[in-house]
């Protein structure tokens, strides 16, 4: 797959992609690093799937999270998630990035075009000011898409989430609609 050709489409998912997230569960590798999230044995079931759909919509509902599907525009195949999270409105309109991406689909491109695309979802559609992003410092491949996508580095925080375990350092990135050419179009509302 040729990165320039690479078209993604991101949308809200429906019962009418079941067939497409679960081909594509199916055809996973075997996991290939510590951070290979999406590959877990899951249900693939309608049911499990429809539990999916209730989830991501009570979420959008409250605006605490937005989740969106990532897929292949030419051939409609589902590639993962990408996601605003834990979205504080008040005066700080930010959220909190985040993707999944199954590991068939690593090293194409789809993340960094998938998020680049998202960025204009969550600063425009949205009205997010703010999408920060913490990344393990050791996650070699997030750490490059970042940078792909110019987030801002900014620092490390210690001890700050806790994973497979044990509490984890994230390493801080952070965009805003500024750094995109996106004018910030929202209203930040006092909550104090």
């Amino acid at each position: 797959m040729r990165k320039d050709s690479l078209q993604i489409e991101l949308r809200v998912l429906t019962s009418s992609d079941y067939s497409a997230w679960k081909i594509a569960h199916l055809n996973q590798n075997d996991p290939l690093n510590k951070w290979d999230r999406a590959h877990r044995k899951e249900d693939l079931s309608k049911t499990a799937f429809n539990k999916i759909l209730k989830s991501q919509k009570a979420a959008r509902d409250s605006e605490k999270n937005y989740t969106y599907g990532i897929f292949l525009k030419k051939t409609g195949e589902f590639c993962g998630y990408v996601m605003a999270m834990d979205i504080v409105r008040g005066i700080t309109q930010t959220a909190f990035l985040g993707y999944t991406l199954l590991n068939q689909f690593w090293g194409k491109g789809i993340a960094t075009a998938a998020i680049q695309k998202f960025f204009k979802v969550a600063f425009k559609e949205l009205e997010l000011h703010r999408l920060q992003a913490g990344i393990e410092p050791h996650n070699k491949r997030s750490l490059a898409v970042a940078r792909k996508l110019k987030m801002r580095r900014e620092g490390i925080s210690k001890r700050v989430v806790y994973l497979r375990g044990e509490w984890q350092d994230l390493v801080q990135f952070a965009i805003t609609s500024e750094d995109c050419g996106i004018k910030w179009k929202g209203k930040a509302k006092k909550n104090y």
